[in-house]
């Protein structure tokens, strides 16, 4: 039997703190000591500057208005193909390398698993996001007269995108325990994402639908981050996409479960 002093060190969980943070611990460290934070920072941040700043059809100084409506509407859909890259590993390359057993055994309970992988996950978007507050700044300070933009629009936007940021993550997350493949985890999450973002509202703007129509635009994600980017933070749009997180927890939990079995 493998003494746990010759285990990864990865795989060791602090002795006292064998709990959500330990996991968030792990991902986290697992993430900065390989390419993988790096890679996902400088892919977003640099598709998103060359569509705000370079790109003549995108680009804000051609625009003419100081507002940050470009990078709002393009991130989401960086965002689908982006986050699910980042989870894909979370817990298909553990069940391949075989160590979501000896995760299992460690006195850890599935949702404190299941939510550490996702914190840490959600912590890597936060933190992909965090630099994009220069643009914030950069536009505030081009505005005539400066200062000219709707801030309480940008805070809305910023929510919003927090916000889907984490369904998006949860979603990627279960994806990741459907499969040991990452690959597959990849095109699931992306799928799934897609669904939730673009694929309810389009569906629900063919005609057909009539009075049906409103209620599936609202609960499409893209109706929600709309109606969050508008500047009024709504306490049912917050608790609808809260409640989408948790419900693909869930999912994920039943999937980590069903291996202890």
């Amino acid at each position: 039997m493998t003494k746990l002093s010759k285990l990864p060190k990865q795989l060791k969980l602090p002795k006292r703190k064998k709990d959500v943070f330990a996991i968030f611990q792990k991902e986290i460290n697992s993430f900065f000591s390989s390419l993988v934070a790096y890679i996902v920072m400088a892919v977003f941040l640099t598709a998103i500057g060359l569509l705000m700043w370079v790109f003549p059809d995108t680009n804000v100084l051609n625009y003419g208005y100081a507002d940050m409506g470009t990078f709002f509407s393009l991130t989401p859909y960086v965002f689908l193909f982006l986050i699910p890259a980042i989870t894909m590993r979370s817990v298909a390359e553990e069940v391949r390398t075989g160590t979501i057993e000896l995760l299992l055994t460690k006195p850890l309970s599935d949702w404190q698993l299941v939510v550490g992988k996702f914190l840490a996950n959600w912590a890597l978007v936060l933190i992909t996001l965090l630099p994009t507050l220069l643009y914030f700044y950069s536009i505030y300070q081009l505005g005539n007269p400066v200062g000219n933009i709707d801030t309480g629009a940008v805070v809305g936007s910023y929510v919003g995108l927090v916000l889907l940021g984490a369904v998006f993550v949860a979603v990627g997350v279960w994806a990741s325990s459907l499969t040991d493949n990452q690959i597959v985890a990849f095109v699931v999450g992306v799928f799934v994402c897609f669904l939730l973002y673009v694929g309810i509202g389009a569906v629900a703007r063919l005609d057909f639908w009539g009075t049906i129509a409103y209620p599936l635009t609202w609960i499409s994600l893209d109706g929600q981050y709309a109606d969050l980017g508008r500047g009024l933070i709504d306490s049912r749009n917050v608790v609808y996409l809260l409640s989408l997180v948790v419900v693909f927890l869930w999912f994920t939990q039943r999937r980590v479960a069903s291996k202890r079995a």
